[in-house]
């Protein structure tokens, strides 16, 4: 007659070491403290729980918030950088109140970002570090009779007609750099992205310091080469770590959303340039964001699709003024973007399965989570 399991089953032949869990059960019946039946039992849930979490997540998941804290701290410093960079610039000048910003940030990320690991305040902190970093270091190259002596931003400056390449050459080595100590003290992800930002400035820089009518000419086409190669970027770091289990991942968002938009604006303006009537335009656009929303199920990244968001909504405004809907068209254009991100959202799962059975298996399943592969 066949003996019912014992809790000696936990471990089979050949099945090497014994799991923690396994250990801990043998060790309760040992002592009295359940049954054999009650320890198969949970053996069983317990493995059942790790196959399941051994399952590819399909879903974008960030860490921007650990705790209200966050959030409560984000406010603190909106308040002491804004008050701050008003009265250093006021009283130090462009260079003296963007430098003191710039030292603020990195003096507060070593009690915030080193010592708490605080998620949302450490993103606020290197954005205005590397913002504070590059203003200052582009005010000190700038003509001191321009507007710089007035305390605009450098936004404001770079581009007077033409791209000037000494700003934006010595704007973008020196952000590169300090960036680049940051995150090699802080480990903050968004720092890569902000660390691209500034080398795509550097290039650009370097294309103005050459002809600077080209760069001027071509620009937004030099912003979609960028954007392409920042997004090869992001793919890189997405393929190293297709479980998203690591940084890599965190950085591979920033990057994606740093790529999308320097790619989407570029082509729609050209598109909207070669297009007289809003009919005309509302097609290729709608046309162009499908695509992006094909990029953006097969490579799980819904950062892709935000960018291109703001045109689509524009697209339905206007196809539902061409089919003659007078009154209340933007909420009903906003209605049918809400209604196309949801039905998106909502299937988006199974319309990445079907995606991803129909590309050769090998590419599939270097894809991150490459569920239906």
């Amino acid at each position: 007659m066949e003996q019912p399991p014992t809790a000696s089953a936990l471990a089979l032949p050949g099945d090497g070491p014994l799991p923690n869990h396994a250990v801990l059960l043998r060790a309760g019946v040992a002592r009295g403290i359940i049954t054999d039946d009650q320890a198969l039992a949970l053996d069983r849930l317990a493995r059942e729980d790790v196959a399941a979490q051994d399952e590819p997540r399909d879903d974008e998941r960030l860490r921007f918030v650990t705790g209200f804290a966050d959030i409560f701290v984000t406010l603190g410093l909106v308040l002491f950088f804004g008050t701050t960079g008003y009265l250093g610039i006021d009283r130090l000048g462009p260079v003296g109140g963007y430098g003191l910003v710039a030292i603020e940030a990195w003096v507060l990320a070593e009690f915030f970002t080193r010592r708490r690991r605080m998620a949302l305040p450490s993103i606020v902190l290197l954005v205005v570090f590397a913002l504070a970093t590059y203003n200052a270091a582009g005010f000190t190259l700038v003509d001191p009779d321009t507007e710089a002596s007035r305390g605009t931003t450098l936004f404001d400056l770079v581009f007077r007609g033409h791209p000037e390449a000494r700003p934006l050459i010595g704007t973008g080595l020196v952000t590169l750099l300090l960036v680049g100590l940051h995150y090699w003290r802080f480990k903050v992800p968004i720092t890569i992205a902000a660390g691209t930002a500034a080398l795509i400035g550097l290039l650009l820089g370097l294309v103005a310091a050459v002809d600077p009518f080209f760069a001027y000419d071509r620009l937004p086409w030099l912003l979609s080469a960028a954007g392409l190669g920042t997004f090869a970027l992001a793919m890189r770091f997405d393929l190293s770590d297709p479980r998203r289990l690591t940084r890599r991942t965190d950085i591979a968002f920033w990057l994606h959303l740093l790529a999308a938009p320097m790619i989407v604006h570029p082509v729609l303006s050209a598109v909207a340039n070669g297009n007289t009537s809003q009919i005309g335009l509302a097609f290729p656009i709608l046309a162009i964001v499908l695509g992006l929303a094909s990029v953006a199920l097969v490579t799980d990244r819904r950062a892709i699709l935000v960018s291109s968001l703001v045109y689509a909504g524009l697209s339905f405004d206007a196809l539902l003024r061409e089919i003659g809907i007078t009154g209340n068209v933007l909420p009903l254009a906003l209605l049918a973007l809400g209604t196309f991100i949801l039905l998106l959202s909502a299937g988006w799962h199974p319309l990445r399965a079907r995606i991803l059975r129909a590309l050769p298996r090998p590419w599939a399943a270097r894809l991150p989570h490459p569920i239906g592969a």
